[in-house]
């Protein structure tokens, strides 16, 4: 199966927000077909409608599913209640989902293995019930997920071996280079469960990364993560999904050029 090319729509989530049209407009002039909507249960329909109207699929997406409550992009929790599962595969087959993916638990949840083996359990009942929607569940890490180790395994290695077969991963390119994990070879470790990266460069200039948001990062292809090398070692990628933190220039030039990037590197793999 041909690996699909998308966008993160986070990356233009502030421009999503003011104008939801011109912005998927934009996204699909850029040369995409395929988004990964966040935060998509209040909008589904709406959503949906754009998406059909600029010719753009939404074959992943974002929403919380090991959490009771909103967590920031910053990683710092709300009070706000998340939708429950059945609310969310609902909301997903409205936009023509197969895969869930939930972005983020807290750095707190993976102090310990009680804790790792928590958030499978959830992620696993969610697999559960997204089963009979039709739709996929998946786990998306950030550097925490990698810095946490266990007798020498990464704390995403140890989630990895607690999950139910039906879920799956979504690996951060970007997040596992700041934490200092060699990508191509945690995806060999991880194998068939990856169906999806997200393809995120940078600098690693330690000043830069010490902000909040990160202010390393580049196009694909111009920082210094390994990404060719992490998508050639990827045995199961269906999706590889451009997306920044932040980016102080031209964004959507940004997008374009890390979509063209992309492009080149899955096609010289499928050559391969």
């Amino acid at each position: 199966m041909p690996v699909q090319t998308s966008i993160q729509l986070f990356t233009v989530n502030s421009a999503l927000e003011a104008d939801l049209e011109g912005t998927l407009a934009e996204v699909a002039a850029r040369g995409f077909t395929a988004v990964e909507p966040y935060d998509f249960v209040r909008r589904a329909e709406p959503l949906a409608a754009a998406l059909a109207a600029h010719g753009l699929a939404a074959p992943t997406g974002h929403a919380f599913l090991a959490s009771t409550s909103f967590v920031n992009p910053d990683g710092s929790g709300t009070t706000v209640p998340v939708p429950a599962p059945e609310v969310v595969f609902a909301a997903a087959k409205t936009l023509g989902m197969t895969t869930v993916i939930d972005p983020y638990t807290e750095p707190a949840r993976w102090e310990s293995l009680e804790q790792i083996a928590e958030t499978a359990r959830l992620l696993n009942a969610a697999a559960e019930i997204g089963e009979a929607h039709g739709i996929r569940v998946g786990y998306h890490n950030h550097a925490h997920e990698l810095e946490a180790t266990f007798d020498g395994k990464t704390g995403l290695e140890v989630l990895a071996d607690l999950l139910d077969e039906r879920v799956v991963l979504e690996v951060d390119l970007y997040w596992v280079a700041r934490a200092g994990v060699d990508s191509p070879t945690l995806l060999k470790t991880l194998g068939d469960r990856v169906i999806a990266v997200h393809v995120k460069d940078g600098t690693l200039d330690p000043e830069a990364v010490a902000a909040y948001p990160p202010a390393d990062q580049v196009p694909a292809g111009q920082g210094v993560v390994p990404l060719a090398e992490a998508l050639a070692a990827a045995s199961a990628l269906e999706v590889a999904i451009v997306e920044f933190d932040h980016f102080p220039g031209d964004l959507y030039s940004a997008i374009e050029q890390s979509r063209l990037f992309l492009d080149e590197t899955v096609a010289a793999k499928v050559v391969a």
